[in-house]
């Protein structure tokens, strides 16, 4: 079987990890702040940003610094994992879900200008699949009557975010499968004049960076939270950031590749444009009969999986705020099919074969309709 994800990990983490381990230091600490100045210069942020030890720890701290609370509306997608919106919930504010483009997934701007409303106090978009949002035109329709509303940028999916191009707040995932793993962690980049809080509140509102060598003696003027990243897993991320562009260019070839290769397959839908820019972490198709499909992928030794349920289909986030056209058909339709760096040309050759065989065994029962 051709897996849809798989785990990309250096040679060289066993030795760094070992060290670590041996260093007599494992919590936040050196390596920390090694891979933090790293990963910023990977990615190109303006500074540095904090390594955090999830993706979603990095949307609640944004949430925190937001000040979303009880009452509030947080405006969001429900084509995104879970853990999106997980936060906004357990805060008990109250999700206002936006609209996306049935054809990207990305959340439409315009469809979140018509939700914002004076309890609005930020605003989650989703790069899906590794391609940015509008974030200027998020920008733009993001106010109130109190002023500006933050956008929130889950870039889970998009490892080279567009720093010109951006949200207020930037959140990234180093979760096992992602382009950079550390095992799980994240990194989070809030605005620069909130950084030194957001350093305070990753670790109970404590400052690592004191000299003082007895910090419980310190005030905690707030709250914080144990969100931090610890030395182990930034070991594994600094064995594994060698090799990180290299990765997201495999994505990247692959992706343009399948563009090319699938474009004028009959029965389906290319959910990518040619986008040289975006990360692909997944490739997605738009195609009817997605079970069908799957099983014919699988029964070949392809996997492809939706990845994703819209998150307003569950309990915990049914809230009901008008119809969602664009996430009913993009819902729908969404599968992706395997795009990572493990993909041999062979591979390649036989996912999109493969495809386009399930494509001409479909056209008889497309041409009767």
């Amino acid at each position: 079987m051709i897996p849809l994800f798989k785990v990309f990990m250096s040679e060289d983490a066993p030795a760094r990890v070992g060290e670590t381990l041996m260093s007599g230091y494992i919590g936040e600490g050196p390596r920390v702040q090694e891979f933090e100045v790293a990963f910023g210069k990977l990615v190109g942020t303006p500074y540095e940003p904090l390594a955090l030890n999830s993706c979603t720890s990095a949307l609640d701290l944004a949430l925190h610094l937001c000040g979303v609370g009880p009452g509030d509306e947080v405006i969001s997608t429900p084509m995104t994992c879970t853990a999106t919106n997980g936060q906004v919930v357990t805060r008990g504010a109250k999700l206002v879900w936006a609209d996306v483009d049935p054809m990207t997934g990305l959340i439409r701007p315009i469809d979140v200008a018509q939700k914002i409303t004076r309890k609005t106090r930020a605003i989650i978009a989703v790069d899906w699949a590794g391609r940015s949002c509008d974030y200027d035109e998020l920008r733009k329709h993001a106010w109130n009557s109190v002023g500006h509303i933050p956008v929130i940028q889950d870039a889970a999916h998009n490892l080279f975010v567009d720093m010109k191009h951006r949200g207020d707040y930037v959140c990234w995932s180093f979760q096992a499968i992602k382009h950079l793993t550390t095992g799980d962690g994240g990194a989070f980049l809030p605005p620069r004049h909130m950084m030194t809080r957001a350093r305070l509140l990753r670790w109970y509102g404590l400052d690592r960076l004191s000299s003082s060598d007895f910090r419980c003696a310190q005030n905690i003027r707030e709250a914080g939270y144990k969100y931090h990243m610890n030395d182990i897993a930034a070991s594994v991320g600094l064995a594994n950031l060698p090799h990180t562009a290299w990765v997201v260019e495999q994505h990247r070839k692959n992706a343009a590749w399948y563009a090319e290769s699938l474009r004028d397959a009959p029965g389906i839908m290319l959910n990518p444009p040619p986008d040289p820019d975006a990360s692909w972490w997944l490739y997605t198709l738009l195609v009817n009969d997605r079970a069908e499909f799957i099983a014919y992928l699988a029964e070949r030794g392809v996997a492809a999986s939706p990845v994703h349920r819209r998150n307003d289909e569950h309990t915990a986030f049914a809230f009901y705020n008008g119809r969602l056209p664009g996430v009913d058909y993009f819902a729908d339709h969404e599968v992706a099919i395997p795009v990572g760096w493990w993909l041999s040309e062979q591979d390649r050759a036989h996912v999109a074969e493969t495809v386009l065989a399930w494509c001409k065994s479909r056209q008889p029962a497309m041409a009767a309709v």
